[in-house]
C-alpha cells in the first residue's frame, strides 16, 4: 500500500485521522487533570505527551484548536497555571477512554468515569488517585502552531509521585510493573512488555 500526499487529503476524513493518528505506533496514554477557579474539577485523556528536557524538567503535550469546541483542560490551565499528567491504569482503559467526551464544565470526568481525585500536599491541581504514577505540572509557556492552530503546551514538573520498588537505582521507571496503558489512534489501547535494555550507545561499540 502506497499512501500519497494527495490520496490523504482525499480520503474520508474520519479514515484519514484514524490513520495519521495511529501511524507514529503506540504512545503514551495519560489523564491530565485540572480544576478551575471555582473549584470544578476536570480529567480528559492525552496521547501527545512528551518529554522535552531534563534541567529544567519539561514535559509538553498538544491541545486542538478550540473552534466551537471548548477545551477545558486549558481553559484550567491558563486559569491556575496547574495540571496533573497521570498514567492510565490498564484495568481503567475504558473510564480513561469516556473522559474524551463532550462533558459540560460542571461536570467532573472523574465523578462521572469512575476515577477518584486526589490531592498531594498543598499542590492545588487534582491527581488520579488510582495512577501508578503522577506528575504534578506548572505552566512554562504556550507555542502555537500555526501551521494547524494547534498549541504545544509547555509545562515545568513540580513533583512525582510513584511507588518506590518502579524506580531502579540508574532512575528508569518500569512501566510494565506501573501497569501503565499505551494508546494507538484514538481509541485502540495496549499493555506495555519490556523487551530488553541496553548501555549507552557509543560509536565504537557498532
Amino acid at each position: 500500500m502506497l499512501i500519497t500526499q494527495q490520496d490523504l487529503k482525499d480520503m474520508d476524513r474520519i479514515v484519514r485521522l484514524n490513520m495519521v493518528n495511529s501511524i507514529t505506533g503506540v504512545k503514551p496514554a495519560n489523564l491530565i487533570g485540572t480544576q478551575d477557579q471555582q473549584g470544578n474539577k476536570n480529567l480528559a485523556i492525552f496521547s501527545s505527551v512528551v518529554h522535552l528536557g531534563s534541567n529544567p524538567a519539561l514535559l509538553g503535550f498538544i491541545t486542538r484548536p478550540a473552534g466551537e469546541v471548548p477545551r477545558h483542560t486549558l481553559e484550567n490551565i491558563l486559569e491556575t497555571d496547574f495540571y496533573t499528567i497521570n498514567h492510565v491504569p490498564t484495568d481503567m482503559v475504558e473510564q480513561a477512554h469516556q473522559t474524551s467526551a463532550k462533558y459540560k464544565k460542571d461536570i467532573s470526568e472523574f465523578e462521572r468515569c469512575g476515577f477518584d481525585a486526589h490531592h498531594i500536599n498543598d499542590f492545588s491541581a487534582p491527581f488520579v488517585k488510582q495512577a501508578a504514577i503522577k506528575i504534578g505540572m506548572q505552566l512554562a509557556e504556550i507555542i502555537p502552531i500555526e501551521r494547524n492552530g494547534t498549541q504545544l503546551v509547555i509545562g515545568e514538573i513540580k513533583l512525582m509521585s510513584l511507588a518506590d520498588e518502579l524506580v531502579s537505582d540508574e532512575g528508569y521507571i518500569n512501566l510494565e510493573q506501573a501497569q501503565t496503558a499505551g494508546l494507538s489512534g484514538l481509541n485502540s489501547y495496549y499493555k506495555l512488555s519490556h523487551l530488553d535494555s541496553f548501555p549507552y550507545a557509543r560509536p565504537d561499540k557498532g
